[in-house]
């Protein structure tokens, strides 16, 4: 439809998103105008707003909308509905064709070599390497990110290569729109970290959230791949795919798998494929779940002749990461600030794995925000039980207030009793202000982890530079 249209005049409601914010760039390269409104506006997102040229408003309002706009897109955030927001009200009004990114990006991906990463975890670092591994090549890919990766230009480029690397969200579309976004983009292969229960407030129960995986394979074409972890929920979700899958981890019962890890700065380690060494690989990424990421992304490149071992090999070794992922945010400290991204029960528990792998005669202190439905809902208490285990000192922000009405929320009370109860040693925190109360007891031999999907209100930026300030390096 998009590609039909003879005026490409295309504004975005709420378009400081991340995902959002990446179709807007992906219209962009595709000859459209672009406008957009959000609430609020930070870097690094604003500024590739700006860079590409696109013009955008602070607030929602009827008139944000330009008179000659041909296509409006909204996004998935709850405040985005016509009832209670004049500017969504005013796009349904006007008549103009409707799309949520999701659908713009099944109309962009339409006829690509489509890769798309999906699972409960690791979806932005794999999407981000197989796109960076890809580019680094030279083979000029296609690909959203839906988070920011260091080295890129931007979190999404619209490419002449065959292949359109694409992370795939299982979360609905769009307000009007209850089907998974991974569901729009054209799927020709697929990369399946982990199935493991997320989302508890869309999916109730982990059959309901299975079933948008068990439709994306579904989906798969003859030639296309699965390439599947070794993940309990993803490898039996796997077992009724009649397609071709290889399947992938860190141990040698699977086709592909890592051998001879060797973790440090860099972590170096043999790719391996049934049971014989394909390349050397090394990486800064920190942790054990980083290498079972680049097995998985390097079966898929490998499987689909994509890249030689070789581009694969120099690629892998180049990749920065993405942000807030393992994130060191103290270089010029002797204590070390990492921040990992702590939206679910899994990825805690990878970060603090990761840490303990890295920093083993270190005091692990971790700073931990409730911040997703998935750890503010009441159905998520058990999780508190185990997700600390290898810290040795916990501090609990308070659970973000966003959407408090709409669900189970759990209490900052309840989540640090629970916390107690699992022996954790655990603290309340209230506001940055309390970032003399983890000053106070750091010393030079502790780590920090700073374990969020939001800002910690405000300590995310304000404990790293105060941490370098008390512990220098000499």
């Amino acid at each position: 439809m998009i590609a039909r249209m003879a005026s490409k005049k295309a504004h975005f409601i709420g378009i400081a998103g991340k995902g959002m914010s990446a179709v807007a760039l992906l219209l962009r390269e595709a000859g459209w105008e672009i406008s957009g409104s959000d609430e609020g506006f930070y870097p690094p997102v604003s500024d590739y707003l700006e860079q590409a040229g696109i013009a955008f408003a602070h607030g929602y309002k009827k008139e944000n909308i330009p008179t000659d706009a041909t296509l409006i897109v909204i996004g998935k955030n709850a405040k985005l509905v016509p009832e209670s927001n004049e500017e969504v009200k005013a796009a349904f009004d006007s008549g103009l064709p409707i799309k949520s990114f999701a659908d713009i990006l099944e109309e962009l991906s339409s006829g690509k070599e489509t890769l798309v990463v999906a699972g409960s975890y690791g979806k932005s670092t794999c999407t981000a390497l197989l796109s960076w591994c890809l580019m680094h090549a030279g083979k000029d890919p296609s690909y959203f990110v839906g988070e920011i990766a260091r080295g890129f230009a931007a979190h999404a480029h619209l490419g002449q290569g065959a292949a359109f690397v694409l992370e795939g969200d299982e979360y609905p579309s769009a307000n009007w729109d209850d089907r998974s976004k991974f569901l729009h983009y054209n799927p020709r292969n697929v990369l399946l970290t982990a199935a493991t229960h997320d989302h508890v407030n869309v999916y109730p129960t982990h059959e309901d959230y299975l079933k948008p995986f068990r439709a994306l394979m579904g989906m798969l074409p003859q030639d296309g791949v699965l390439v599947v972890n070794d993940e309990p929920f993803a490898r039996k979700l796997a077992e009724d795919f009649a397609g071709k899958k290889v399947q992938y981890g860190l141990h040698e019962r699977n086709e592909w798998h890592a051998a001879n890890i060797a973790y440090g700065l860099p972590t170096t380690f043999d790719l391996m494929h049934q049971g014989k060494k394909v390349a050397t690989l090394s990486t800064t990424q920190l942790g054990a779940h980083n290498v079972e990421n680049i097995v998985g992304i390097s079966a898929l490149l490998l499987e689909k002749h994509l890249l030689t071992p070789e581009e694969l090999a120099a690629g892998v070794a180049s990749f920065e990461g993405v942000k807030r992922r393992m994130e060191l945010l103290s270089p010029r400290s002797l204590v070390p600030v990492l921040e990992g991204f702590g939206s679910s029960h899994e990825k805690a528990l990878s970060a603090i794995a990761a840490m303990r792998l890295h920093f083993p005669a270190r005091r692990l202190v971790v700073v931990f925000e409730p911040h997703t439905f998935t750890w503010r809902n009441k159905a998520a208490l058990a999780q508190y039980d185990t997700v600390f285990d290898g810290a040795d000192r916990v501090y609990i922000y308070e659970p973000a207030a966003q959407g408090a009405t709409t669900h189970a929320q759990l209490t900052q009370d309840e989540i640090v009793e629970r916390v107690r109860a699992a022996g954790m040693d655990t603290v309340a925190i209230h506001s940055a202000e309390d970032l003399q109360t983890i000053l106070a007891d750091t010393a030079e031999q502790d780590a920090i982890l700073l374990l969020t999907s939001g800002e910690l209100g405000g300590l995310i930026k304000s404990l790293p530079p105060a941490v370098e300030e008390k512990f220098p390096l000499n």
